[in-house]
């Protein structure tokens, strides 16, 4: 996905449309969009011509996506969750996974990263997780799974701005719902993770729907929004794009409360501190 994008802005500086670049490497324009879209692998040949084609003549440079089409190359650890995730949701693990910061807006669930298996259960059964398929006990594990890369040495900073609606939203019982607001005063006492709540009165005017931005270490590679919907995934990594995601972040920092005042708010409904279960990830 990180590869296609460059790629393609290359392409685009270069002038050059798709039916010229699949010309050039002797392949159609279909082709050229599902590189870009990171929906085929990547040939080292196919990307050498390309890179030549855009002008990119610098050593280090080209050594930089050479190193990315390694990489697109190996599996990783999220691929043994295919047959029970749908294939646009891959994208955005392995995105996930190499972000140095994450930045999403919440108006439904606390994010995916913060949830506790029970809360994450009940989202994926539709409030029956008596009943839970095996397919949705693959993608709760799969959730918490991705949770291990906030643990990590070289863990992302997260920062998560919630809708105050969420922290009255009893999913899955108020058992559940009383444990995973513990768990976010948990995991907001760890320095890289920060979470701000928009108030009632100050919602709604900064964002209309969920959204995630995910920015990288390396200069190079561009900052990629994320948007689910009900039946896929969208991606947005054009400039004007992450542009207006960067400003409706910059709003909602000031329209949320402070990361402390935040915490406040979450103590008042969280359970005491000697009836609060112990922060555990399997």
């Amino acid at each position: 996905m990180i590869l296609g994008s460059q790629l393609r802005r290359l392409r685009e500086s270069a002038g050059l449309s798709r039916a010229d670049a699949g010309y050039h490497i002797r392949a159609s324009e279909s082709k050229i969009s599902r590189l870009e879209l990171g929906r085929v692998k990547f040939k080292e040949r196919d990307v050498e011509d390309l890179l030549t084609l855009y002008g990119v003549s610098e050593q280090q440079e080209r050594a930089s996506f050479m190193d990315l089409v390694g990489q697109s190359a190996q599996p990783g650890w999220w691929q043994k969750f295919n047959d029970h995730m749908p294939r646009w949701f891959d994208d955005y693990v392995g995105l996930e996974e190499a972000a140095a910061r994450i930045q999403t807006y919440e108006l439904q669930f606390f994010p995916g990263l913060l949830q506790t298996r029970e809360y994450a259960r009940a989202i994926m059964t539709h409030g029956l997780p008596e009943h839970a398929s095996e397919s949705a006990e693959a993608r709760v594990h799969l959730r918490m799974r991705r949770q291990r890369l906030l643990f990590r040495p070289d863990a992302p900073k997260l920062w998560a701005v919630v809708d105050e609606s969420v922290l009255y939203r009893p999913i899955g019982g108020r058992t559940v719902h009383r444990a995973q607001l513990d768990q976010i005063l948990e995991l907001t006492a760890m320095p890289h993770i920060t979470v701000q709540i928009v108030p009632y009165e100050r919602s709604g005017y900064a964002a209309e729907g969920s959204f995630t931005l995910l920015r990288f270490a390396e200069p190079e590679l561009p900052n990629i929004g994320y948007v689910e919907h009900i039946a896929g995934g969208v991606y947005l990594d054009r400039p004007d794009d992450v542009e207006l995601i960067g400003r409706s972040l910059d709003r909602l920092a000031v329209d949320a409360e402070t990361p402390d005042r935040s915490r406040q708010l979450l103590t008042k409904l969280a359970p005491p501190p000697d009836r609060r279960p112990r922060l555990i990830f399997t």
